[in-house]
């Protein structure tokens, strides 16, 4: 019996089951039914076993057996194997016939991969979790030591429910999902732990390890038979482990008390109650192909469990959200002594100041948030939010600047100063870009600001001259222009700004210094998926903003020169950028009687770093990625656009109705893999800038505050009006 997908074959012999190509076992399982047992000691035991029939139905296969465990208990398993769209789907049920002594069960769907049992002969792909060999992650994290016997993630700490495999020497993948975003919502009653039991988990695992023997000869029914399958059983096993279990992983505390030498790692398994009658029911894809390197594999498994699992688009007005982000920027910017700023920190939902301190970029934003104050106040004639926004820009062009050319970072009003703050490429990236964008709409407007472009002059003309041989910057300076971080995985960062330099005064030295930055970023980041280091506050491991500067930086080459290769750069780093984002949904509580996840669903909040809590910081991306299908005509681009530019907004009070001191604010950031949000609970500026800036372009660019809107422009004006800089030129 036998099911096709795209010149795979999926076959049972003699019990088990296996995907062959060309008459060669690539995946395979001789012993598909397996349950990891909770004994009364509370060890974990692994039973597993072949499949006693084996059934024909209606254009899929059931297979079907028992597995009894030396306590008594007994389960019995019904799997449906069929070809859909995105692959093979495998639907099993497993219920508690007898019930022994045991404590607890799970079970797992598995396929051996024989063609090394090296983990390092694989590069891997759980979005927001683990890419290629996870080199860049941090210590903690699930697949950083690649030594250990089982990497098994929680689904709900990935951007979508997936975990994929593909040997490196030939090409060929696997990858498992879950099939539907059908999580429910665990108990409350309890914390996870160890080793416990839920009955109401419906979390399951993803991820691959060392599977148990399999005997390539055994007793079948009283009668010896060959070996099924032409294939050595040594090899790695991808899996789908159900409840689910999470580990190995390196502790990330060790007992002050213990005088252990080796690493402790950490393991926690999940199980369901060997109750009679007790009932699993789960369904996964099961997708196999063969890609010329990673980056396609990554592309076409994160599209195929897109389209089967993104969540609907939100429905909000994004016209007015923006409005109610102005107001509210509007509302928070004050006068401090002789500067002006919005706090850096403020508690929710009264927005209770934590803390009063101006960044000039990243979770600051403050020259960012100017800009947009200055320009909502000229065109909806808001004065206040006029001279607020024009007080906050001449602030910083007025007191940040040093004669080096490199800004300060960090004001502290309390201490009417600079903090001694590093001075990271990134954030300079993100407050010179904003005054140059103030500068070039007070030109539009007919009012001429030398001073500050004389302050972008001479951030560019640092960047130019401090910039390494091989057209490198590294993360951070020292004010003296010493090294303070020595990683260069920011340098896309200010491509985009030094290219509109170019443009604005037309001096060739500005595009020719973004051009080998365009150069080094597409060799070290593009070409290895080297995006690491965005986040100015976390260490310099693999992330998401990172990507999102790749995407900004590539994209603007190209604009400039139209090149196909910095095209390339921007449609690389724009597909890895969108797999951190929670295409799908599943239930979250929190703590707090006023939060948006007490309404709306987690969908199109952003991972930030491997294996970290997630944002809403996609948001800022939805413009870029919506230009990016005007020029590829892909279609996918328009999709993710969309989804990131509605979906962002549940963390938000969007109309009052969540009861936070004003409509639009949202949190910071959060973790809810446990379905319990675990966060600061509280609003930074940025939160509210990355959503209006978006917003405030597709306005500029396309005059509309709804991608859908600009959907109904005829084609050749919006492909007229996307080419950015030829107003500018």
């Amino acid at each position: 019996m036998t099911l096709q997908y795209n010149g795979y074959e999926l076959m049972f012999a003699e019990g088990g089951v296996g995907i062959y190509k060309y008459s060669k076992a690539l995946y395979f399982n001789k012993r598909p039914l397996h349950v990891e047992v909770k004994t009364a000691c509370a060890v974990t035991e692994f039973y597993n076993g072949p499949y006693a029939e084996v059934e024909f139905d209606d254009r899929s296969i059931v297979a079907s057996g028992e597995l009894a465990t030396p306590a008594g208990s007994v389960f019995r398993f019904a799997d449906t194997y069929s070809v859909e769209s995105s692959g093979f789907r495998v639907t099993r049920t497993v219920q508690v016939v007898r019930s022994g002594g045991d404590l607890g069960f799970a079970s797992k769907i598995s396929f051996v991969m024989p063609a090394s049992d090296r983990v390092r002969d694989y590069d891997c792909f759980a979005p927001g979790v683990w890419y290629q060999q996870n080199e860049y992650a941090p210590e903690y994290a699930l697949g950083k030591d690649l030594d250990c016997e089982y990497f098994w993630c929680p689904e709900t700490a990935c951007a979508l429910p997936l975990f994929a495999a593909q040997h490196i020497a030939t090409g060929e993948a696997v990858a498992i999902s879950r099939w539907a975003s059908d999580v429910t919502m665990r108990s409350t009653e309890s914390e996870t732990s160890e080793n416990f039991t839920d009955p109401t988990y419906t979390i399951g695992s993803v991820g691959m390890s060392r599977p148990e023997p399999q005997t390539l000869n055994y007793t079948y029914y009283g009668y010896a038979v060959r070996r099924p399958f032409e294939a050595q059983i040594d090899g790695l096993s991808i899996d789908y482990v159900y409840p689910g279990a999470k580990g190995q992983m390196p502790s990330a505390s060790r007992y002050a008390g213990l005088d252990f030498k080796g690493k402790p790692k950490t393991f926690q398994r999940i199980n369901h109650p060997v109750t009679e009658g007790f009932t699993q029911q789960y369904s996964v894809a099961v997708h196999v192909g063969r890609y010329d390197g990673y980056k396609p594999m990554m592309r076409d498994v994160w599209r195929r469990t897109y389209n089967r699992m993104r969540d609907d688009l939100f429905a909000v007005d994004n016209k007015k959200h923006f409005h109610n982000c102005l107001r509210l920027l509007r509302h928070y910017t004050k006068q401090y002594g002789d500067s002006w700023g919005l706090p850096f920190a403020c508690q929710l939902p009264d927005m209770d100041e934590n803390c009063v301190s101006f960044q000039f970029g990243f979770v600051g934003q403050q020259p960012g948030i100017g800009y947009q104050l200055l320009r909502y106040g000229a065109l909806e004639n808001d004065r206040e939010a006029y001279e607020k926004g024009l007080n906050i820009l001449e602030f910083w062009v007025r007191a940040a600047m040093t004669p080096s050319g490199l800004p300060q970072m960090c004001y502290n009003p309390g201490m009417k100063g600079f903090e001694p703050y590093p001075h990271y490429t990134r954030m300079l990236a993100d407050g010179v870009e904003a005054i140059l964008d103030a500068y070039l709409f007070m030109k539009k407007q007919g009012e001429d600001k030398p001073a500050w472009l004389g302050f972008c002059r001479s951030a560019a003309d640092w960047l130019v001259g401090i910039q390494n041989p091989d057209g490198s910057f590294y993360r951070a300076y020292n004010a003296d222009n010493s090294i303070r971080m020595d990683s260069k995985s920011n340098t896309p960062s200010v491509i985009r700004f030094l290219v509109a330099m170019e443009v604005t005064t037309g001096e060739l030295r500005y595009l020719e210094a973004a051009l080998r930055a365009g150069e080094w970023s597409f060799d070290n980041c593009h070409r290895t998926l080297e995006y690491r280091g965005g986040t100015c506050d976390n260490r310099d491991i693999q992330d998401k903003e990172a990507g999102i500067y790749g995407i900004f930086g590539f994209m603007s080459l190209y604009d400039r020169t139209g090149d196909g290769r910095w095209l390339e750069g921007a449609i690389g780093a724009a597909d890895y950028t969108e797999t951190w984002t929670y295409a799908w949904k599943f239930p979250v509580r929190t703590h707090w009687a006023k939060h948006p996840f007490n309404q709306y669903s987690i969908s199109g909040q952003s991972i930030i770093t491997v294996g970290g809590g997630a944002d809403v910081y996609m948001a800022a991306c939805s413009y870029a990625y919506y230009r990016l299908y005007l020029i590829t005509k892909d279609e996918h681009y328009l999709d993710f656009a969309e989804f990131i530019d509605k979906n962002t907004r549940q963390s938000n009070d969007i109309d009052g109705s969540t009861g936070y001191a004003m409509p639009g604010l949202g949190h910071e950031s959060g973790n809810f893999t446990t379905q319990t949000l675990q966060s600061h609970y509280h609003w930074l500026p940025w939160c509210t800038f990355v959503e209006v800036d978006p917003t405030s372009r597709l306005v500029d660019t396309f005059g509309v505050y709804e991608i859908a809107d600009a959907q109904k422009l005829p084609l050749e004006e919006r492909e007229k009006k996307n080419r950015i800089y030829d107003p500018l030129a």
